[in-house]
């Protein structure tokens, strides 16, 4: 920590990468601390001006006592939420009290006692916060990109390459199509990828960032390993029907109703992908766009064009391509061969069928309908 810094400061989005980064510092400011109360953690979670005012008070003491045996003191104010964009941040009274914190902060002598504050989230257009960036030792976690796909592979990258690890082409984008924007999960997967992906012959203490990225995470460790959370997507049934593998597609139901399933969120995720491959077809047919060895090319451009006619679908939705991560286009893109655009629409023909009859047909017979739902699409 820089010594003309008074105290630290580490704010973000996310606040499992916020606490994450924030426990890694408060270990750093208390490594040569040997009394046990020289560090103090003051609990900055309000869900009112009333709980503000508590934690601060607190706080205040904690950074006013002295330490019992003369040495430095590293108090760490964590969870704070009272810096947002929210009721409880906005209330006059919250922001006399975060005017009166700045002036406590002003006359810390850093020399006697580390401060650390993080906080999740944060409205950085205010005063103190700004005022922070300028005064403090800043950190801002998971970074400043308005690209939100952008940040959760850097997550997963960065926590990879501590590990010792890499990422194969196209594992990182399954990773990220499987689990969703879950920073806790995408860490802990990718902590369970790289231990599974360690050769027999390297030990944990030689697979080091300083040794070199010695494992490699496979796509094939991704697929089997990681379990399908993303909201609403039944991944391997339409993962399966996709790539135009029918046996695979027909084992993915059997195991799908084998537990309990019901073929309405199936019909579902695959409807949904089937949208976001119609419109990524339109695009490829026209020329906006183009299957490369990325994903599919020419995104951005095309959103710029044909964004504005999405009028009411500005949320992440399956009708509107524009709306999803560029990672994820691209990768139901190129899992197979794409279908024509007359394959496409007849696909969503079949969907809709196959509901009809569903509804007509008692409940034991759903799996027989996706079946010859699979039968009909794949083996043409």
């Amino acid at each position: 920590m820089s010594t003309a810094k008074s105290f630290t400061f580490i704010c973000g989005a996310d606040d499992y990468l916020v606490g994450r980064m924030g426990a890694e510092r408060f270990a750093t400011l208390t490594a040569d601390l040997t009394d046990e109360f020289a560090r103090e953690t003051v609990n900055g979670f309000a869900a009112n001006m009333s709980e503000v005012e508590s934690a601060l008070n607190r706080f205040r003491e904690s950074v006013q006592t002295v330490s019992m045996f003369g040495g430095k003191r590293v108090v760490w104010l964590k969870d704070v939420n009272f810096l947002a964009d929210s009721v409880t941040g906005r209330a006059e009274g919250t922001l006399k009290l975060v005017a009166d914190l700045q002036e406590l902060l002003t006359g810390v002598n850093p020399e006697e006692t580390a401060i650390l504050i993080t906080a999740s989230p944060v409205d950085r257009r205010r005063a103190f916060p700004k005022w922070c960036e300028k005064n403090a030792d800043f950190a801002l976690a998971g970074g400043d990109g308005d690209d939100a796909g952008e940040a959760l592979a850097g997550v997963a990258l960065a926590e990879a390459r501590s590990l010792g690890a890499g990422s194969a082409p196209g594992a990182l984008e399954l990773l990220l199509a499987k689990v969703g924007a879950n920073t806790r999960l995408i860490v802990e997967e990718t902590r369970k990828l790289a231990a599974y992906a360690q050769p027999a012959d390297a030990s944990p203490a030689t697979a080091t960032p300083s040794a070199g990225l010695l494992l490699k995470i496979e796509e094939s460790h991704v697929a089997e390993l990681t379990p399908n959370v993303a909201a609403g997507d039944f991944f391997e049934a339409a993962e399966a029907f996709f790539s135009g593998d029918l046996k695979w597609t027909l084992a993915a139901l059997q195991r799908h109703f084998f537990s309990g399933g019901d073929a309405r969120p199936v019909i579902s995720a695959l409807q949904n992908r089937n949208r976001i491959l119609l419109q990524v077809r339109a695009l490829l047919d026209s020329g906006d766009a183009r299957l490369g060895p990325r994903g599919l090319d020419g995104l951005p451009k095309a959103t710029a064009v044909y964004g504005k006619h999405f009028v009411g679908a500005a949320e992440k939705s399956s009708y509107n391509l524009f709306s999803q991560n560029s990672w994820y286009v691209g990768k139901l893109a190129g899992t197979a061969k794409l279908p024509t655009l007359r394959r496409l629409i007849d696909n969503q023909q079949e969907f809709i069928a196959a509901f009809e009859e569903i509804i007509r047909r008692p409940n034991n017979a759903q799996e027989e309908v996706l079946r010859e739902l699979a039968v009909r699409c794949l083996a043409a």
